[in-house]
């Protein structure tokens, strides 16, 4: 009985194939292989939203070998991701290779390893068609919007521009940012630290308040004050709380912690993240170890481990760090309200290939995030570390100051892993260094001031994005799914909506104009409510609670009205892009340059054009790009003696441009003369007898062409090959992509094979 997988990748089809062996045949379709059309609409609203799909340009021969394997297999199991989007891939490559319900079998493995994979295939299930309808119903969606929406940003912003559903939504979180950095007011406080001694040692303490409480200093008079009377005063201890404080493990990672902390920890963006762990989840060889997955599957919103994982971490832990680094009640975690809860936890797939065993089959960064997934997993099934902790309130004058320390009285999960913290300013670095052992002291105790130092400081505004923190609202505010947050950021950057300052995300002028049109006449489409509601909708469809129309319906609906409102009335907004203006003069007219967006980036233009056509290449920083010192022809290669300029008769060198080298007059740029650099192959033209050369066409392609071209006009594409014709001797061509050869001399019938040649 012959069996036939198709997955979605070249990678996974490896790892999966070493898994079942003989009578089984493993391919890949390379993704998607169905979609809705680019050209054209491609719904049908009248006709209740049908979708008109067409096989993707550029993978016909493969459906074709596709189709082919598929007619000689018995069954054919479909192993596309565990996803919405899997699910689709899987019916669509059903309905494109003509297979029924009795021969298509769909399969899925949340984690790639050998008895998962072998299970799947001999327990398959029938494609869910409300998974396929979940993902239909998306896609339905966004082609809507974007094909509805983008001519009204036409008409009012930029040609070309394309809006999506998701996309506005996080370009306006972005937006809203920025307007919060812009109105933000800053308000002055002050801070005073005192460097104390004892018998023991020194301490730092920092002002708290006064006996009512914590109190704040709000301006330097306020400072002065309490400056002045603790330096006149006396340091006493007057409290000191010891107490045991319980740090717990955060929970493994899900899709938004994993690039949260791989963007704070390595300044991974998302889309390198995504990468990496579908490469960790989809396979990599490991040598004598053949060829694994190596974590479960990467697109995930629940905490959830399976009992297996968490049995196999008991005995990690207790075998490499000891009974007491495990707790005595297994851990749960709870996944957030909305999860979907379709995948288990983002956790290493096999305990046995510890970071340390796979490190020399892994690159540098397929290592950094295996680890990193491994310690997060193995500190979250840990016990919880305990800290001795310290308070000592020391009081002056009635104020009081106040210094807090820890020392770790067991690790627990901190022996693996500690989570990264977002960056943080140098006030809050003063604050966390505070963590740390003091020296014993006792109430009542007096203490030397060494030194007392007031320092102004003022309140900042709220950060902007980075990828991390984007991901993590996203998460929050229910915008998208696990699958979407890295198309979605890598999206709205590429159609620049957003652009990049560092790690931070930063509006574009063209996402603050295009936010702002959306924000007045599709208020609804971007309301971070309606985009969440949209997907727990759509979850609603996944778990056949509704059905695709229940959705979509009263969606274009609402949005049709919008859309005629937007129609009739936008042309009383001003929306345009204001130019950015340069400190650069145009020579020829003398105005200030402007910054334009061509295919290349950014470059500076008269803002006269098309009066004034001046452009000049300008880098990121907007300074212009100094053009190189034209070489001189004695720093060229001169072309042979016999190359003469047919416009001058002097003579030639050679120089090299976009498609390859050329012979230039040697007196450029007086004479401009050029010609093709030519080789002679010692063969007869077939046509009038001349020498044939070999020449050069665009993106450096080779032809075969007639010396008195185009008075004779021979030319060919074909290969020219080293063995002679048997029977005239002439040259022997090839045909281009065939095994074909031929002699070139027309009177000589001679073909061939390359076999017998």
């Amino acid at each position: 009985m012959a069996h036939l997988v198709i997955v979605e990748s070249p990678s996974k089809a490896s790892t999966i194939k070493g898994y079942l062996g003989k009578g089984y045949k493993v391919v890949a379709s390379i993704g998607h292989v169905r979609d809705l059309p680019k050209s054209t609409f491609g719904i049908d609203i009248e006709n209740d939203f049908a979708p008109k799909y067409i096989n993707i340009r550029g993978k016909g021969s493969l459906i074709n070998d596709l189709k082919k394997e598929a007619k000689n297999a018995d069954v054919v199991y479909l192993a596309a991701d565990p996803d919405r989007e899997g699910e689709a891939i899987s019916w669509h490559l059903a309905n494109v290779l003509g297979l029924d319900s009795k021969k298509a079998k769909r399969v899925t493995f949340n984690e790639i390893t050998k008895p998962v994979v072998k299970a799947a295939i001999k327990n398959p299930t029938e494609i869910n068609m409300d998974l396929v309808d979940a993902q239909q119903a998306r896609r339905i969606l966004d082609r809507i919007v974007g094909y509805k929406l983008s001519p009204v940003l036409w008409k009012k912003i930029k040609s070309g521009l394309s809006a999506g559903r998701v996309q506005s939504v996080v370009t306006r979180i972005v937006v809203e940012r920025e307007n919060e950095i812009r109105a933000f007011k800053a308000e002055e406080f002050w801070k005073i630290e005192a460097i104390l001694s004892c018998e023991k040692g020194q301490l730092k303490a920092s002002f708290y308040g006064d006996k009512k409480g914590k109190a704040e200093l709000c301006d330097k008079e306020s400072t002065d004050r309490v400056v002045e009377a603790v330096n006149s005063g006396e340091f006493v201890v007057k409290s000191i709380k010891k107490a045991v404080r319980t740090n717990n493990p955060a929970p493994p990672f899900i899709t938004s912690t994993l690039h949260q902390e791989a963007n704070k920890r390595f300044s991974f963006r998302s889309e390198k993240t995504s990468r990496i762990a579908q490469e960790l989840y989809e396979g990599v060889s490991l040598g004598e170890y053949g060829s694994r997955g190596l974590i479960t599957y990467m697109r995930t919103d629940s905490l959830r481990i399976s009992d297996i994982a968490q049995d196999a971490a008991q005995q990690y832990i207790e075998q490499k760090y000891g009974a007491d680094f495990y707790p005595k009640t297994r851990r749960v975690y709870k996944s957030r309200a909305g999860a979907q809860d379709a995948h288990e936890a983002i956790r290493p797939s096999d305990m046995a290939f510890e970071p340390s065993v796979v490190k020399p089959y892994l690159t540098a960064d397929q290592f950094k995030l295996y680890k990193l997934i491994w310690d997060r997993f193995i500190a979250s099934q840990m016990e919880s570390a305990l800290l001795d902790t310290v308070t000592i309130d020391i009081e002056n004058s009635g104020y009081i100051f106040r210094s807090s320390g820890y020392t770790v009285r067991h690790p627990g999960f901190m022996a693996v892993y500690e989570e990264t913290r977002e960056e943080k300013d140098d006030d809050e670095k003063e604050e966390s260094e505070k963590e740390a052992k003091l020296p014993e002291v006792f109430e009542n105790d007096k203490l030397t001031l060494s030194k007392l130092s007031p320092t102004q400081h003022f309140t900042k505004p709220p950060a902007r994005y980075t990828e991390s923190t984007l991901i993590k609202v996203m998460e929050e505010k229910g915008i998208g799914r696990p699958s979407t947050y890295t198309p979605t950021i890598t999206t709205i950057i590429q159609r620049g909506y957003v652009e990049r300052d560092g790690k931070t995300l930063v509006p574009s002028q063209l996402g603050e104009v295009t936010t702002k049109l959306m924000t007045d006449y599709f208020s609804s489409i971007i309301d971070y409510g309606f985009t969440a509601d949209m997907e727990s909708k759509l979850d609603d469809v996944e778990n056949g609670k509704k059905s695709m129309l229940e959705v979509l319906k009263p969606f274009y609906g609402d949005f049709a009205e919008l859309l005629d409102n937007a129609e009739k009335n936008i042309d009383k907004g001003d929306y345009k892009l204001a130019a950015e203006e340069t400190d650069i003069l145009c020579e020829k007219c003398g105005s200030r340059m402007v910054i334009k967006n061509g295919r290349f980036g950014k470059f500076a233009a008269c803002p006269n054009y098309p009066a004034c056509r001046n452009t000049k290449p300008i880098d990121k920083e907007g300074n212009i790009i100094e053009k190189t010192a034209e070489k001189t022809a004695e720093n060229l290669t001169p072309a042979p003696d016999d190359i003469k300029c047919d416009i001058c008769g002097g003579a030639m060198v050679i120089r090299r441009g976009r498609y390859g080298s050329f012979y230039a007059c040697a007196k450029y740029p007086e004479c401009k003369s050029t010609k093709p650099i030519t080789k002679d192959l010692n063969v007869p033209c077939p046509s009038c007898g001349s020498k044939i050369l070999i020449k050069h066409g665009r993106k450096k392609s080779v032809f075969y062409s007639c010396e008195k071209y185009p008075e004779c006009k021979f030319s060919t594409w074909d290969i020219p090959q080293e063995n002679k014709c048997p029977e005239c001797s002439g040259l022997l061509l090839k045909k281009k992509g065939k095994d074909l050869v031929y002699c070139i001399n027309e009177k000589c019938s001679y073909t061939g094979t390359i076999e017998k040649q």
